[in-house]
This record gives structure tokens, C-alpha cells and sequence, in this order.
């Protein structure tokens, strides 16, 4: 029962890191295995087909559905433009004329003497899905996509918001227990991915947004800032695709908590270099952990494997209070079940803090911190 933990946040100078590049719907991949490809090139595409839009035209011309065949000037296959006219009748000895143009450019796809409805699908839209990280292809899926495999830093946070962007690495601070405020904002910040310490203020991520900040990386933000920068509050589902403009990544929590000093030293000896980074949260089935990617050529590569077995000495995060966010290390693994306050008897681990305080904590509630 060792192994009764969370999988933990992955913090390593130097691993190897695979990304599933797949599109949303069958389509034509454009690189082979073993292309080396950059964070922008396009590795597959598809169409996304328009959408039907209904043109009333019997209704615009004042006739009955079924005598709307006759009066078209178009058939189902037939492309149009916008403003073409598609169908006209004729009154009054042909004195008077009436005309139905279509509003939107397309494919006719139907038409309908039930309704008098002409159907116009809309051209269809490219998707282009890009590498995102420097690397190589490592496996094709003929049709969806690829699997490009990338060697360097990688850096899991616990939530973020805003899709996957590039910059490079900027810190506002020099100390993982310092919060970025409107101050370290600068203009220089523009297009970087601007790196904290134990929380960001509101204003800050104002601010950020303001003079074209890529992405921010904090040990944590207060939600009540979160939901005023976003406009509304954060439901259980996937994030990533909120329409905002920089992506935000914090590693501990909610709250003032201050960044693992491991994970801020790992930053401030990337800066400067362009990271990749997404802030897509999933903490249902498939977690999905947002992420700071850093490709480098060389390193010295870091334990490969994680660790699937809690053992003294290994650091861990308590993820449940009274004692949330902090992190520690596991200092004794006692063999039975304990009674804990709620009057369950569960396994448990002793903890030793930053501060040198032990605790008893379950061993559901702490969650390992990989290298």
C-alpha cells in the first residue's frame, strides 16, 4: 500500500518529454517519423466544414414552398457568393420583380420545397496543428496526428488558464517568497513568459495583460483575482481554451503560497531561454497538468522514471489541510492504519516540513514531487 499517494507535479532540469500533437477530426499529416520540427511548424491539417446556414427564399419572395423550384436560379452543388442572386419572381404581367440574394457565400447543400428553405454550407475552415515544442517526430498516426519527443527542462504547475504560447523566460523577482506586483510589470515584458514567487496581485495580472506579457508563473494566485481577471468563475472542467490574453501557471495553489525553491531555481537558470508553455488543466480522468517546456540540446539527463513507491527521504506536497501547499519531506511511513480526527483509521506518513515541524498526514492527501 505504499503506493496509496497522487501522482505528483514533474520538476526536472532535464527529461524527455512527449507531446500527442492530434487533430480534432480526420485529416492529412504532414511529416514523417524522425523529421526534426520547430515549435511553429505545422506537423498535420484538416477542414473543418461550414456551417449550414437557411436562406428563407420563398418566404422573400412572397411565393408558396413548392413553387419555389421553378423560380431558382441555382441547384444543389452550385458555389455562390455573397450577395449573388439565387432566385427572382415575376408579378403583374412581369411588371413587378422579386429577388432573393443570397447573404453568405458557400456550397448550396439542400433545398427544400417542404419549407421553401435554401441551404448554404459555408466554405470550410483549415486547421493547422503545430509542433509546439522543438523536437522530433517520434510516431505518426496516419490521418490524426503525430507524437513529437523533445529532450530538456520540464515544469508541471497544479493549475493554469489560456492555451499554448512561447516567450522566453523573464524573472520579476529574486525571491521565491515575494509576490509579483504592478511594479515588476515592465514593457520589457512584452511576448515573455514572466516567472514569480509566492503570488501575483491582481493589478499585476492587470497589468501583464496590458503591456503583451506571453504567460505568468506563480506559486499561486487568490481566487477572488482570478475570477475578476477572467470575468467569471472557474468550473470543474478542462481549462485552456479561456479567450484571454496570456496563459497563467501557478505550482502550488490557491492562496499566498510561496513557489518550491527547486522549481523557482530550475526558472532563474532557464531565463532567457524560449519556453513553450500551456496552461490546460484537467483534474478529472486524463489529468491534464499545465506545463513550462524548455528544449535543450544538452544536460545532464535526470532520473527518467517516476517514482511509484513513497519511500523516506523523497519530497512530497501536502495537497489537503491543515496544511496545504506545504511541502516536505517523507520522514517515517508507519505500517498500520491510524485513526486520524474524522475517526477514519487510514494509512498515514509522517512528514518533516520546510520548517522542521513533523506532522501526521493520509497518505491520500500529499502528492509526490518528481525530478
Amino acid at each position: 500500500m505504499a503506493t496509496a499517494y497522487t501522482p505528483g507535479l514533474k520538476v526536472s532540469a532535464f527529461t524527455t518529454i512527449r507531446k500527442m500533437r492530434r487533430l480534432p477530426l480526420k485529416g492529412e499529416v504532414v511529416v514523417s517519423v524522425g523529421q526534426e520540427v520547430g515549435p511553429d511548424d505545422v506537423v498535420a491539417r484538416t477542414l473543418l466544414p461550414g456551417i449550414v446556414r437557411t436562406v428563407r427564399a420563398a418566404e422573400i419572395l412572397g411565393v408558396d414552398p413548392d413553387e419555389l423550384p421553378a423560380l431558382l436560379m441555382v441547384k444543389v452543388g452550385d458555389v455562390v457568393e455573397p450577395g449573388q442572386l439565387i432566385a427572382q419572381s415575376r408579378s403583374f404581367f412581369g411588371l413587378f420583380r422579386s429577388e432573393c440574394r443570397t447573404p453568405i457565400g458557400g456550397t448550396v447543400e439542400l433545398i427544400s420545397e417542404a419549407t421553401g428553405h435554401v441551404g448554404i454550407r459555408e466554405p470550410p475552415s483549415p486547421i493547422e496543428v503545430k509542433a509546439y515544442v522543438r523536437g522530433r517526430v517520434a510516431e505518426v498516426l496516419p490521418g490524426e496526428g503525430v507524437v513529437v519527443e523533445a529532450r530538456g527542462a520540464l515544469i508541471q504547475g497544479i493549475f493554469g488558464v489560456g492555451g499554448e504560447r512561447r516567450g522566453a523566460i523573464a524573472m520579476a523577482v529574486d525571491d521565491p517568497g515575494r509576490p509579483v506586483t504592478e511594479a515588476e510589470v515592465r514593457p520589457e515584458h512584452a511576448g515573455k513568459l514572466l516567472c514569480g514567487g509566492c503570488n501575483i496581485t491582481g493589478d499585476a495580472l492587470r497589468r501583464a495583460a496590458e503591456v503583451g506579457v506571453a504567460g505568468v508563473v506563480v506559486g499561486a494566485i487568490i481566487d477572488r483575482d482570478l475570477v475578476d481577471f477572467l470575468g467569471y468563475d472557474i468550473g470543474v472542467a478542462i481549462t485552456g481554451h479561456e479567450a484571454i490574453p496570456l496563459t497563467l501557471i501557478v505550482t502550488e495553489g490557491f492562496g499566498t503560497i510561496r513557489m518550491a525553491q527547486r522549481t523557482f531555481d530550475l526558472l532563474r537558470s532557464l531565463e532567457g531561454e524560449t519556453a513553450s508553455f500551456n496552461g490546460a488543466t484537467q483534474i478529472r480522468a486524463g489529468v491534464i497538468r499545465p506545463e513550462v517546456i524548455v528544449p535543450r540540446a544538452d544536460g545532464v539527463p535526470s532520473e527518467e522514471t517516476a517514482r511509484h513507491d513513497l519511500e523516506i527521504g523523497v519530497p512530497i506536497r501536502i495537497i489537503r489541510e491543515p496544511y496545504f501547499g506545504a511541502l516536505a519531506t517523507v520522514a517515517a511511513l508507519p505500517p498500520e492504519p491510524q485513526p486520524i480526527p474524522s475517526g477514519a483509521r487510514v494509512r498515514v506518513l509522517e512528514a518533516e516540513l520546510a520548517d522542521g515541524r513533523r506532522v501526521i498526514v493520509p497518505r491520500a492527501n500529499v502528492e509526490l514531487i518528481e525530478g
